[in-house]
């Protein structure tokens, strides 16, 4: 574990991003800060580009510090939520984008890999949810990651989808046993959107054919889902327990 210190303790929001130096959580950790948030970036082993996330950040005129965590590991993720309190005085928003993704039809699933997507996906959406729960201050906001494949069923992501219905379940579930605390619980459910975890592995005909499904006739981008996350970290204090399907229309 490491920690890049960029400032001290803020009177600010303070948010912690997973998974938050690259695609969706890059672009999320960035978009808090430009929302006025101090942020952790948390990374799992590119520390380069979790410097890059936060120079970007500071560049800006914000705040933020990386720290390199397994999600799925508790002692890991206390010293992350450790570290977020101690440099800037406490934690208001978790965004949980942290995952990994394997594509195969069921019967040809390498069972390492489901293994390996349950960990990080599931037991690492648990174990962040675990500390957030115990930590955020009130007004606070949980935001986890869903997938619209848990809906849309498409052949090949079996064992991605069977995670995300897990990640699911633990938002709609928290959200009512955080009663009377003020803190939200939401997922957000992206569909095609152009990152590497998406666009790794797949042709071109692939992906134009993706594009295709939504109404709006494209691929989403990080920036379309980081303006939801900006949406259920600040102003939708009425949206609690639900899953947000951000895929442009795609049913």
């Amino acid at each position: 574990m490491s920690a890049q210190t960029t400032t001290s303790k803020s009177s600010s929001r303070v948010a912690i991003v997973t998974g938050g130096s690259r695609g969706i959580g890059r672009q999320s950790a960035e978009r808090l800060a430009a929302d006025g948030f101090s942020v952790v970036v948390n990374y799992a082993g590119n520390q380069a580009e979790a410097d890059a996330t936060v120079a970007a950040i500071t560049t800006a005129g914000g705040r933020a510090v990386a720290f390199r965590a397994d999600v799925a590991d508790e002692v890991s993720v206390s010293a992350l939520f450790d570290t977020a309190e101690r440099t800037f005085g406490g934690i208001d928003v978790v965004v949980h984008a942290a995952g990994v993704m394997t594509l195969a039809p069921l019967v040809d699933t390498d069972l390492d890999a489901l293994d390996r997507m349950h960990r990080t996906n599931i037991r690492g959406t648990f174990v962040v949810d675990q500390q957030a729960a115990r930590r955020l201050r009130g007004g606070g906001a949980i935001i986890n990651f869903s997938s619209s494949v848990v809906g849309l069923a498409i052949p090949g992501y079996t064992a991605y989808a069977a995670t995300k219905g897990a990640v699911e379940a633990m938002t709609l579930i928290l959200a009512r046993e955080l009663r009377g605390r003020d803190i939200t619980v939401n997922a957000v459910a992206p569909g095609p959107t152009a990152t590497a975890l998406f666009l790794d592995g797949k042709d071109e005909e692939t992906i134009a054919r993706m594009a295709a499904q939504a109404p709006l006739e494209r691929l989403g981008t990080p920036q379309d889902i980081a303006e939801v996350v900006s949406f259920l970290a600040g102003p939708a204090r009425w949206v609690n327990g639900q899953v947000v399907r951000a895929n442009g229309g795609i049913v």
